[in-house]
């Protein structure tokens, strides 16, 4: 083979494994066992690893979330209140709200009526995984899909958002597997 085929060749390899690697654009690469970030989607969801019960998941979350500056200002345990009604949730429902004002602080400095979507949330829930078996899933609504609902929303705003939307996650992700 002559050098210049040789060279095709390569640029065609090159060309190949780039695009099937490539992340779509609509998709943010999380990493770290994580799934991607649909960024067309306001849900971000990660299951929980197997052997992380309900209590090492909640544990997890106060300690680390403490950690890193945020506060838990409420929880909502729906599936108890929908139980309280005579209705069976199908395994754990709740809603947990985190704030950390100092990453969330510019988005409110800048547009007030962002309070709507604050304190952020997280939430616990268990549903059916591909097998049919109940399996633990941890739910975020995400602070930078929420910011599309704000007209012109500053650079600044964006990137506290992008901040407080990264903390979350990697909060979602050390909980998951039940660290401290």
């Amino acid at each position: 083979m002559r050098l210049s085929h040789l060279k095709g060749w390569c640029c065609l390899c090159f060309f190949i494994h780039c695009s099937v690697w490539a992340a779509p654009a609509h998709v943010r690469v999380i990493g770290h066992g994580m799934p991607d970030v649909d960024l067309d989607n306001a849900i971000y969801e990660v299951p929980v690893q197997p052997g992380v019960s309900y209590q090492d998941l909640v544990d997890s979350l106060k300690s680390l979330s403490e950690g890193m500056n945020f506060v838990n200002p409420a929880n909502f345990p729906i599936g108890d209140h929908m139980k309280q009604r005579g209705q069976d949730p199908q395994g754990i429902k709740e809603v947990r709200t985190f704030c950390n004002l100092s990453m969330g602080t510019e988005i409110i400095l800048d547009h007030p009526e962002f309070l709507v979507f604050a304190p952020c949330r997280l939430a616990i829930y268990e549903k059916p995984d591909a097998h049919g078996k109940r399996q633990l899933y941890l739910g975020l609504d995400r602070p930078t899909h929420d910011l599309k609902n704000i007209k012109h929303p500053t650079a600044r705003a964006q990137a506290s958002a992008q901040q407080l939307e990264n903390a979350l996650i990697e909060l979602m992700e050390k909980a998951r597997r039940g660290d401290f």
